[in-house]
């Protein structure tokens, strides 16, 4: 493995951390780093994008996310901020059936709580008629809190895809739709461990030299559980989950290919944690600011820019697809096989 450091670039070793994101000047700082930002003001930056700064809120994109991984599942939790709007988002897909259930549901923006950094029960949440999702951050100590639920009613609907030979995910939109809050009910509660290092990342986007899209992931031991219209789910020994802080100034036409899985596999006959995130981005310099890393149980490597190719364009989806993701020197040489999609489809009012 010594060999392969050489394909790394220095630019992607972490260094100590700014206490501030965007400095008095409004200047963003890009590289990787060793912690939490205490402070992540990039509504200071200046000139993030060609759009007049007091549009820069409406530009801004903000978002906590959890993947946790269960025996039979796996569930997506977000609390989001477009500018525009917020968000409320909740995924789970069931290891047995291969459906994918999908509850969205939009508010408004200043109903969304974003936590100011990841320290101290910093809290951000998303809530609505139909349910709510809440971090509570206490990263300084490695821990972390998510609950969250989401029901259906009125307008408010869940979208059940399940892959079938007929008809792409897209164009069974409108009959996957479920209003009956028996057949589509999630709840959870879940308290998280870390298990190795963070990866904090900032990373320079294209239209401006200011354009960052910051992400800190860490890697965290899950407890607690998931119930899933009536069926309760609980955590063992190998629940593992994802949290991934997110900020940024996306492009109008933005591009993000994005593959992470985590578990637990044997390592010289031993049962290890082991988790990876594999991105591809519109990082101008895929060599020096990326964010892949493979994560083992206490110890994180970093890994090289990767490429995606795909089976099936994802509009074609039917029941199942193929995924190719490789580096140049064979440090990364994966195969994903996808059965599930939850095909989203966006209206929104763009800002340039």
């Amino acid at each position: 493995m010594g060999e392969y450091s050489k394909f790394i670039s220095e630019k992607r070793r972490a260094v100590p951390t700014p206490k501030d994101l965007v400095d008095e000047n409004g200047k963003v700082v890009f590289g990787t780093f060793d912690k939490e930002f205490e402070t992540m003001e990039l509504l200071r930056a200046k000139k993030p994008t060609k759009a007049p700064d007091f549009l820069r809120k409406f530009k801004l994109t903000l978002w906590e996310a959890t993947e946790v991984h269960l025996k039979n599942g796996v569930l997506l939790a977000v609390v989001c901020d477009m500018g525009i709007f917020g968000k409320q988002l909740n995924m789970f897909y069931d290891k047995r059936s291969k459906k994918v259930y999908c509850w969205d549901t939009q508010i408004k923006s200043k109903d969304t709580i974003i936590a100011p950094n990841l320290l101290n029960g910093s809290i951000a949440k998303a809530e609505s008629d139909v349910g709510f999702v809440k971090y509570v951050n206490n990263f300084q100590d490695g821990k972390a809190e998510l609950s969250g639920k989401h029901t259906v009613g009125g307008k408010a609907f869940c979208l059940v895809t399940q892959g079938r030979e007929d008809k792409t995910a897209v164009a069974a939109i409108k009959e996957n739709k479920v209003y009956d809050p028996e057949l589509a009910t999630i709840e959870y509660d879940f308290k998280l461990t870390n298990l190795s290092d963070p990866c904090v990342v900032s990373i320079p986007f294209p239209y401006s030299d200011n354009r960052t899209l910051y992400s800190q992931k860490n890697f965290f031991k899950a407890e607690g559980k998931l119930i899933i219209n009536g069926e309760e789910m609980l955590t063992d020994d190998e629940s593992v989950a994802i949290i991934d802080d997110h900020r940024g100034y996306y492009p109008r036409r933005a591009h993000y290919d994005w593959v992470t899985t985590m578990g637990k596999c044997d390592v010289d006959g031993e049962k290890k944690f082991l988790a990876f995130n594999l991105t591809r981005n519109q990082s101008i310099n895929q060599e020096d600011y990326n964010e892949n890393i493979l994560w083992l149980e206490g110890k994180s490597s970093l890994l090289p820019p990767v490429k995606f190719t795909r089976s099936v364009e994802t509009k074609d989806f039917m029941n199942y697809s193929e995924w190719l993701v490789k580096d140049e020197h064979d440090m990364v040489n994966l195969k994903f096989k996808v059965y599930g999609i939850n095909p989203m489809v966006l209206h929104a009012l763009v800002v340039n």
